[in-house]
């Protein structure tokens, strides 16, 4: 039976009347900072929680998975797995299992490069990004859907540095244009790294771009072990539902743990085709195959940081088609969050998706709900969070700032409701007596400006002011991503840095 709790952790105050102070009790960057924790919304009951993870192991120890890299392979079959030559089918034991988990970081740092928006994936801190490595955008200029760009990977790259609550750009638009698939990932990264100092994710295309871009961070930050120390970079390589590793993702993820650097393990099992139907067998199948990600990640390198990660939904019977924005999505993350933090594990989670066409009100409350259920699981990181639309095929720069508002209410419901002498301002309504208001009271002046989510999108005035072409959510979206857009883009990296990187890897295409 899920639970949802509405108050937050109650906290003692040491500070005595009213009058004890002039600031609010929880300063401005405790409130808007990323990482805050929560463990509102528990879909699974301790008994479910405990069937599912001794299940897991069950698949993995008698089932086992399927390993077409070699590498992998030969990483699994030293740490004592046992190896079918013929099918490549591996079955990990559960002592394996337990001692990768023990092993792997339970707290991974995401470093942003400014240092103001680092993710700790730790527990129950929520953090949210991008996502999706859509192969569409609707343009701003005409509303229609185009094929994304090189210039859309700039220009996303450059809303996300913007926004308050998108706190790791996961690169989100394929560079339709590139057509040499070793060229994808350097161009797509670089961009990124150009146009942004949080920390940026992504998936890879190829070994050989994978390699060039742990080369160039690397640049960035001055060696290769700055970059493992303070990683602001991270990978998404995939586990192959039901039950597989690739041969690329496998020796790609074999790569990234030998390097030390952060690398997402997840897997997209979709109820009703690669997952049977119910929602409590594609938890399970989420938990057994990210657990053999960790597993890879530990018996290549101990200690290595490995993340295990969520991406399924369910299927739309009628279409055989994945559904993005679907409430059991949501469910199915929030559940998995439960499985990570049972075993103190770092957790990318997927949320804020839609399956609208358009930023219409399908678009809105899919997105928000699914955001809100899994902010309130306490995931630790939620990609496809903003922007995201059309089964996660198409980015909207619009929705990109609408979420972000989302989000922003998300992280209020977060933080809860304070409880201390201060905030009950008990005394105060004593002394005032019935019958009296509190809008010039020193209390209020305190708190009026921290203690509300204040929208920039929302309008709140009355009708005979409200103009919707100036004044409506869309309205305002368009605005901002307009004036962004006349911003002349600037640079995000050294000068002499940026021109050694241009000058090392000639398969850049730069932008004029």
């Amino acid at each position: 039976m899920s639970e949802i709790h509405t108050i937050a952790d109650v906290r003692p105050s040491r500070r005595g009347g009213r009058h004890a102070t002039d600031r609010p009790s929880t300063n401005e960057h405790e409130r808007s900072a990323p990482g805050l924790r929560s463990s509102l919304y528990r879909p699974l009951d301790p008994n479910g929680v405990a069937k599912i993870a001794s299940d897991a192991f069950r698949i993995l120890a008698e089932g086992g998975i399927e390993v077409h890299s070699d590498a992998a392979i030969e990483a699994f079959r030293r740490a004592g797995a046992q190896v079918d030559e013929s099918s490549r089918v591996v079955r990990l034991p559960q002592g394996l299992v337990e001692d990768a988990i023990a092993s792997n970081p339970s707290e991974i740092t995401l470093h942003s490069r400014d240092r103001t928006n680092d993710a700790v994936l730790e527990g129950n801190r929520v953090h949210y990004g991008t996502g999706g490595t859509a192969i569409y955008v609707l343009d701003p200029d005409t509303g229609l859907r185009r094929p994304s760009t090189l210039d859309d990977v700039v220009l996303n790259a450059r809303i996300v540095d913007r926004l308050d609550n998108v706190h790791v750009f996961t690169i989100n638009v394929f560079p339709n244009e590139i057509e040499n698939k070793d060229h994808i990932d350097v161009n797509r990264f670089f961009h990124s790294f150009d146009h942004t100092t949080k920390h940026v994710m992504g998936g890879v295309y190829s070994f050989a771009g994978c390699e060039k871009v742990v080369e160039m961070a690397s640049t960035i930050a001055g060696g290769r072990e700055i970059l493992r120390n303070e990683p602001f970079v991270s990978f998404i390589t995939l586990i192959v539902s039901p039950f597989k590793i690739d041969d690329e993702y496998g020796e790609m993820t074999c790569y990234l743990a030998r390097e030390g650097l952060p690398v997402v393990v997840p897997t997209e099992p979709i109820c009703g085709t690669t997952a049977p139907i119910t929602l409590a067998a594609n938890v399970l199948a989420h938990v057994a195959e990210t657990l053999a990600g960790i597993a890879l990640v530990q018996c290549v390198r101990r200690g290595a940081p490995g993340i295990c990660g969520s991406v399924g939904s369910i299927t739309n019977l009628r279409t055989m088609a994945h559904v993005g924005g679907a409430v059991e999505r949501g469910m199915i993350n929030a559940a998995v969050s439960q499985m990570a933090q049972h075993f103190s594990l770092p957790y990318y989670s997927t949320a804020g998706c839609t399956d609208a066409k358009e930023l219409d009100l399908q678009a809105v409350y899919e997105s928000a709900i699914s955001n809100l259920l899994v902010a309130m699981s306490g995931a630790n990181y939620i990609h496809d969070s903003a922007g995201l639309m059309e089964s996660d095929l198409t980015v909207s720069y619009e929705k990109l700032i609408v979420d972000d508002e989302i989000l922003g209410m998300c992280q209020r419901v977060l933080r809860g409701i304070e409880i201390n002498d201060e905030t009950l301002a008990t005394d105060l309504m004593i002394e005032k007596g019935p019958g009296q208001d509190f809008l010039a009271e020193r209390h209020t002046v305190r708190f009026m400006r921290s203690e509300f989510f204040t929208p920039r999108l929302a309008n709140r005035d009355s009708r005979d002011v409200y103009d919707p072409k100036v004044h409506g959510t869309l309205a305002r979206a368009k605005a901002i991503v307009e004036e962004i857009r006349r911003t002349p883009p600037e640079s995000q990296l050294d000068p002499n840095v940026r021109e050694a990187i241009v000058r090392r890897f000639g398969e850049l295409r730069l932008r004029e």
